[in-house]
C-alpha cells in the first residue's frame, strides 16, 4: 500500500483586493511533497497574483498560507525563501552581467553562514564556505546539463538554457518547493518537450513543483493534480484527465457555448 504523501503547502481562502476589485477570492488548494501541481486559467484570472502572495511580494487581505507546518502569509520574500519556497518569473530575471555560476551562487547567499567581518577580512571560515558553495553550484549545474556553460554569460545561452539557469538558481536556495511561473513561455515545441522532461527529472531528484503554465501539453503531461482559476476564483480541481473534460474549464478558456450557432 502506497504511503500517503505529506502535505507541504496548505492555502486556505486566500484573498486580495486591488481598489475594491477582488483579484483573488477565497482560493483554497494544497501541494503534497513530491508532487507537480499546476494552476491554470485564462489570462488575468489571478494566477500570478497567487504566486506573488505565496512568495511575499503581495500581502494577502484574507486567508492563510501554511508551509511545512508554519504560517507564512504576509512574511517578507526573504523570510519565505529561507523557509524553503523559491520561484522563477514569467519574464526571465537573470543577472546578465554575472556569469552562469555566479547566478547560481547568488541563489545560495540567502543561506550564507558567515558574517560581515568574515567577508571583510576573507577569514578561513569565509574561504571554506565559499569553496563549499562553489562546489555545490558546480554540482547543480552539472545535474541540469549546464556544466559546460559555467563561465558563459546568460545572454549567450539559448532560451531554453536560460530557463534552466533560472530554475538552477531557485534550486540553489535549498528550496523545498520550486514555483515556476510559465516556464514554457516563448519556447518552441522542442524546447517545451525538453522542459517537460527537465521538470520530471527535478521530481525524481525529490523536488516539489508548483506550476503556472499556458502550454497544455506540458501541464497535462507533467501534473499530478490541477487547479483552475477564473476571475480570481477556483472553479475546478482534479486529475489532468478530469480537468481536460470539465465543462466549466472549457467555458473558462473558450467562453460559454452558444446555442444554435450557424
Amino acid at each position: 500500500m502506497e504511503r500517503e504523501k505529506r502535505r507541504l503547502l496548505d492555502v486556505e481562502k486566500l484573498s486580495i483586493s486591488f481598489g475594491g476589485l477582488k483579484a483573488v477570492d477565497e482560493v483554497t488548494f494544497s501541494v503534497c511533497e513530491g508532487e507537480v501541481v499546476s494552476i491554470i486559467g485564462p489570462n488575468g484570472a489571478g494566477k500570478t497574483t497567487i504566486f506573488n502572495l505565496l512568495t511575499g511580494i503581495y500581502k494577502c487581505s484574507g486567508g492563510t498560507i501554511v508551509f511545512n507546518g508554519e504560517a507564512i502569509q504576509n512574511k517578507t520574500p526573504q523570510e519565505i525563501v529561507k523557509a524553503g519556497i523559491s520561484r522563477t518569473f514569467q519574464n526571465i530575471r537573470l543577472f546578465r552581467e554575472m556569469r552562469v555560476i555566479e547566478n547560481v551562487l547568488a541563489g545560495m547567499h540567502i543561506n550564507t553562514d558567515y558574517g560581515f567581518i568574515d567577508l571583510l577580512f576573507r577569514t578561513r571560515k569565509y574561504k571554506k564556505i565559499e569553496l563549499e558553495k562553489t562546489q555545490k553550484a558546480i554540482e547543480i549545474l552539472d545535474s541540469i546539463g549546464l556544466s559546460d556553460k559555467i563561465s558563459d554569460y546568460p545572454s549567450n545561452l539559448p532560451y531554453g538554457d536560460q530557463r534552466r539557469l533560472e530554475i538552477a538558481r531557485a534550486i540553489a536556495t535549498e528550496a523545498k518547493i520550486i514555483i515556476l511561473d510559465e516556464p514554457a513561455a516563448g519556447m518552441n515545441p522542442q524546447e517545451s518537450e525538453d522542459l517537460l522532461l527537465f521538470i520530471k527529472s527535478l521530481v525524481l531528484k525529490g523536488y516539489t513543483i508548483l506550476l503556472i503554465e499556458h502550454d497544455m501539453s506540458v501541464v497535462m503531461n507533467v501534473s499530478d493534480r490541477i487547479y483552475v482559476i477564473d476571475h480570481g476564483k477556483k472553479v475546478a480541481e482534479g486529475l489532468p484527465e478530469e480537468i481536460a473534460n470539465n465543462k466549466l474549464v472549457i467555458e473558462a478558456y473558450l467562453g460559454k457555448e452558444v446555442d444554435n450557432c450557424a
